[in-house]
């Protein structure tokens, strides 16, 4: 068996703290830079994925804990859709993404690793970025710095998050 050293990842495997983290991260302002936020309003936030899939992927919030969008009021739902909209834009535009996944999984059965919480993911892609790692060996290698990527899409966030 292959073992690949990724230390940032031991935080996922260590006890975990009471409550959503999307409802901390949410309730704290004051450590949006600790947090990687990159945008806040008084109905969402977006974050980066602490365990993302591919470099840049990051998430679209809202500040109300729920697992069920029908339960959203319809201004959360259309600002979170509108966030996902410049998200995008600024990926293509202001990252040079090649393409853009979204998703949002709801519930345990559905594939959400925090279904407490619906949050909408947004996936930067280039083309060539699956290569025979992640089919051979089942292996995803996250080949930029996470922080320095923050930073980049922090800085973008003006020009793209003007609305």
């Amino acid at each position: 068996m292959d073992y690949m050293y990724a230390p940032w990842r031991d935080v996922y495997f260590k006890e975990k703290e009471e409550g959503c983290v999307f409802c901390r991260i949410s309730e704290h302002p004051e450590m949006d830079e600790v947090h990687h936020v990159l945008y806040r309003d008084e109905l969402c936030f977006v974050v980066m994925n602490r365990y993302p899939y591919t470099p840049g992927h990051f998430m679209v919030i809202p500040h109300v804990h729920t697992d069920a969008i029908e339960s959203l009021e319809s201004s959360t739902w259309l600002r979170m859709s509108h966030l996902v909209q410049c998200s995008v834009k600024m990926l293509k535009e202001g990252l040079g993404a090649h393409g853009v996944n979204l998703g949002m999984n709801l519930g345990k059965s559905g594939g959400a690793g925090i279904a407490e919480h619906v949050h909408y993911h947004i996936l930067p892609r280039w083309s060539g970025d699956t290569n025979f790692i992640t089919a051979i060996a089942q292996t995803r290698v996250y080949g930029t710095d996470f922080d320095a990527l923050y930073h980049t899409l922090h800085a973008l966030i003006p020009t793209y998050f003007s609305c």
